[in-house]
């Protein structure tokens, strides 16, 4: 789902990308732009310094990076967003209905068990993540999104206002590859390069990612038990605190912003984990006539 700010990133080794993009006469002498001309060439630049510097494959580099274009749509939504400046208000009542609560309850119920096992291993409950995975996408009914991430994220990599952050995610999407959790052909999602329905920046997905399925790979595209479990474990590694509250004020309120980093919609995770949480209200019956 399209949304920034957000914070679902831990940065690659300083070093390594003071390295990566800092080298004498190449992607240095052009570091970013404001329109797609000097496109192509960055991505060339960006190929060959990712090959030699991140251990990214030359195979997996030249076959994920061939064949993309700057991205004119991804630049048009990056510069058109304004749903974060809503008041906390508007921004639930447009996010968070009735329904969206209900389907929540019905999948709690359906993944019990494994939600049990994620709340016992990483001490994050079912509400939260639900919370998360109802925000995101509807629960996967809203799909991860169409773009493809490797194009986005290179064109928000080459663009000057987010330059180094993007870059950070593109090295991150070519790891994702090259370990085979995903073929490049398969890397679609959120037009700033958010993958699957939990909507994880690649960054994140190298980082927090886990095979909790047992089938030998993270996938967060398909596997539900991996895309849940990854989230108890991104928030896991940002501290949250087993068995602590989660409203406005408490230490997992801000383990929430780093999820994504709008106030308004940590403060709607946190109000929708909460209602997630409570009995659901008996349905009104029409009183009889006498």
């Amino acid at each position: 789902m399209p949304k920034h700010p957000r914070s679902k990133i831990k940065m690659v080794a300083a070093p390594l990308l003071a390295a990566l993009f800092a080298l004498p006469g190449t992607a240095s002498a052009q570091p970013c732009g404001s329109d797609g001309a000097g496109f192509d060439r960055w991505v060339g630049q960006f190929r060959s310094q990712v090959t030699s510097q991140s251990g990214v494959s030359a195979a997996t580099a030249a076959s994920a990076l061939s064949g993309l274009s700057y991205d004119t749509t991804v630049m048009r939504l990056d510069r058109g967003q304004r749903s974060f400046k809503l008041s906390f208000e508007e921004f639930y009542a447009r996010r968070v209905s009735t329904a969206l609560l209900s389907k929540g309850r019905q999948r709690m119920q359906a993944n019990a068990d494994l939600l049990a096992r994620i709340e016992q291993k990483f001490g994050v409950p079912k509400e939260v993540i639900m919370a998360i995975w109802g925000l995101e996408t509807n629960y996967g009914a809203d799909g991860g999104g169409k773009f493809s991430i490797l194009q986005s994220i290179a064109t928000l990599a080459y663009d000057c206002r987010r330059s180094d952050f993007f870059r950070k995610e593109l090295v991150a999407a070519l790891k994702i590859i090259d370990r085979g959790d995903i073929a490049a052909s398969q890397m679609r999602g959120g037009w700033a390069g958010e993958i699957g329905p939990m909507q994880f920046l690649p960054a994140s997905y190298d980082k927090y990612a886990i095979d909790f399925d047992g089938d030998g790979r993270r996938d967060l595209f398909h596997s539900v038990p991996d895309m849940l479990a990854s989230t108890a474990n991104f928030l896991k590694g940002h501290g949250w605190q087993s068995g602590q509250p989660w409203g406005e004020g408490a230490p997992n309120f801000a383990v929430i912003r780093e999820w994504n980093k709008a106030e308004v919609y940590v403060k709607t995770i946190s109000v929708m984990a909460t209602k997630l949480g409570e009995r659901a209200p008996e349905p009104r019956t029409a009183k009889r006539r006498l």
